[in-house]
């Protein structure tokens, strides 16, 4: 298993520091080089800058009272929760649509409901390793 990771890219986990402005402050994000890539998958998508983006989210975050201090760890969660949202089948690489012309309502709940079913499945398992 440990050879699927540590054999991979190194690029993947060297850190980027991106500066942008926000409502007229500039601001520093720090992430990896993978995350980096899937956020501009992300605007990509939505036909968006990754600035325009990084701002929708932060703005829309704000609208609904969001704790933002930890953004960047956000945005890290935003990348791979799209990546587990492919992963099982609600969305595709392929898909034209816009990330906001989907039925979030209906992603949202199957995600809960597999969240729920994997915290069941895989700490039954980490409980079974515990006691080896």
């Amino acid at each position: 298993m440990c050879q699927l990771f540590i054999n991979a890219d190194s690029q993947l986990w060297t850190y980027r520091t991106k500066s942008l402005r926000i409502d007229g402050v500039v601001t520093s994000i720090r992430l990896e080089e993978f995350f980096w890539d899937i956020l501009a998958e992300l605007a990509f998508r939505d036909e968006m800058t990754l600035n325009q983006m990084i701002t929708k989210l932060y703005h829309e975050s704000l609208d609904a009272d969001h704790d933002i201090s930890n953004f960047t760890s956000f945005l890290r969660v935003c990348s791979s929760r799209y990546l587990s949202l492919i992963a099982d089948g609600e969305l595709t690489r392929d898909d034209q649509r816009s990330l906001g012309d989907i039925n979030t309502k209906n992603i949202l709940g199957q995600e809960r409901l597999r969240r729920n079913q994997r915290k069941v499945r895989f700490s039954t398992i980490n409980d079974k390793s515990a006691v080896n």
